[in-house]
């Protein structure tokens, strides 16, 4: 081994790496499209073509394994007298990794995201994490003067590449993947706050473990503001009946306190996922902001038009009128979308539960015709 990595063969490879860094200098911003287009293709063809999902995501993931172990490669060449690789040099591969993880991951947040909720603000976070990796001398201030942020802003991406990839792949449910993610990203990030222990003592020692423990339990709280990258809400709809063999919602009738207590409320989602995954999802209902009732369905992934679940409440209290709101939940709390009507004793001014079944967030451009996926119509049941 040492005889094959000599100092002057190092020294070549080297040159030749900043020499084909030099040349695709140029082309680098080609990186960002080609990116969104390999997140776009796996995204869209995740079920007809699932090997070419785990294919790009395993080279993502390749990738960022190469970066992870950019500082041990660079020490185990300093302690044997090597020289290491120059850090512009390590820096370009990085940001190029960087844009290609943001770039990758931005249609699944893109799609996914509850628009009308508190997911907007990490939809954001995420659309101006991938304008910072594109503006270059933005970047390189980053990357140089503020490496503690340097570090998170490279532990987010690990969180959002592995809360993408890891239901394709390994098919892990969105709460196996949300945990996952967040353990290896707080692992990731812990460097940002290692010169804590600088001056190692007991006091620093116990700071950097009340830190960790105070940044899982931040990032646990604040999973309801981020979207399952793996599942959406395509449509929903409210109704009075329910035609349990075609599995569609039937009736109008305008929602006043007389209305529902004789004939309850159907609740319709259709909730798109890859194939070969099964969660559990809740109807949470609350009436003017106080929880009701919740309501746990079982679905499984590849419909086209989402897996078709509904839940019927009879049990409604003495005075039903007000806001109500309809939670769509996943099993470990991350929003998949939110239906909210009126209970009013006058029929004008009282929400209309026409059955009608209607496109949810960005299901309404019908994205879901370039998700092609098998039939599919084994569904989910309310337990209510």
């Amino acid at each position: 081994m040492g005889a094959l990595l000599t100092p002057s063969r190092i020294e070549a490879i080297q040159q030749r790496i900043e020499r084909i860094v030099e040349r695709l200098k140029p082309w680098s911003w080609l990186w960002p499209p080609m990116a969104f287009a390999a997140g776009l293709s796996s995204f869209f063809l995740v079920d007809r073509q699932q090997w070419l999902g785990a294919a790009l995501a395993l080279g993502l993931l390749f990738a960022w394994t190469l970066l992870l172990s950019e500082g041990l490669i660079s020490r185990w060449l300093s302690r044997r007298g090597h020289p290491t690789p120059p850090r512009g040099v390590t820096t370009f591969i990085a940001q190029m990794i960087h844009q290609e993880t943001l770039f990758f991951t931005l249609p699944f947040i893109i799609v996914t995201t509850v628009w009308n909720s508190g997911q907007t603000l990490f939809a954001l976070l995420v659309g101006g994490m991938a304008l910072l990796s594109i503006i270059d001398p933005l970047y390189f201030k980053v990357a140089e003067r503020w490496r503690s942020l340097y570090f998170v802003f490279h532990a987010q991406c690990v969180f959002l590449v592995l809360l993408v990839t890891l239901p394709i792949m390994v098919h892990l449910t969105t709460g196996q993947s949300l945990l996952l993610a967040l353990g290896i990203t707080i692992l990731v990030a812990l460097p940002s706050f290692w010169h804590l222990l600088k001056q190692r003592s007991l006091k620093r020692w116990c700071a950097f473990f009340v830190l960790t423990l105070l940044l899982a339990y931040g990032a646990w709280l604040g999973r309801i503001w981020v979207p399952p990258a793996s599942l959406w809400m395509t449509s929903s709809a409210l109704s009075p009946g329910f035609n349990v063999e075609q599995r569609l919602p039937q009736g109008s009738m305008a929602l006043t306190p007389q209305a529902i207590s004789e004939n309850g409320l159907y609740v319709y989602t259709a909730i798109r996922a890859p194939r070969g995954l099964s969660e559990t999802i809740t109807h949470a209902w609350h009436h003017n902001g106080v929880p009701m009732d919740v309501v746990e369905l079982n679905i499984d992934g590849g419909r086209e038009q989402g897996y078709r679940a509904w839940s019927h409440k009879q049990n409604f209290p003495e005075d039903p009128t007000g806001d109500w709101r309809i939670d769509i939940m996943t099993g470990t709390g991350q929003r998949l979308g939110l239906i909210r009507f009126e209970v009013s004793d006058d029929a004008q001014q009282a929400t209309l539960a026409d059955g009608e079944i209607r496109a949810s967030g960005l299901s309404g451009l019908n994205l879901r015709r370039f998700v092609p996926g098998r039939p599919n119509d084994e569904e989910a049941r309310p337990e209510d």
